[in-house]
């Protein structure tokens, strides 16, 4: 499955891709989405640190934090990321 998240800016989308994406673990520094305020996003990461990434609306934010939920449980793995100026695509299997 493949979806697209588009971010505030570029600076948004690579902050993004680069807490998602571990390449040969095929895994994720994210471990959870801690709140959801508007489109802004607050994860905490494997660190036990918590970051803010703003995406471009709500809708965004929504079929984000849905798609990353199914990674966060263990149920799918990450493939790939790939940052299009703002946008992050994202595929899992």
């Amino acid at each position: 499955m493949k979806i697209t998240v588009t971010c505030d800016d570029k600076y948004e989308a690579q902050k993004l891709s680069s807490f998602i994406f571990i390449k040969d673990g095929k895994e994720t520094y994210i471990t959870r989405i801690l709140n959801v305020v508007k489109n802004e996003l607050v994860i905490s990461l494997k660190d036990k640190s918590a970051h803010s990434i703003v995406l471009k609306d709500e809708a965004n934010v929504e079929r984000f934090a849905d798609f990353i939920q199914s990674v966060l449980d263990k149920e799918h793995t990450l493939i790939s990321t790939r940052i299009i100026e703002d946008i992050v695509e994202i595929v899992k299997e």
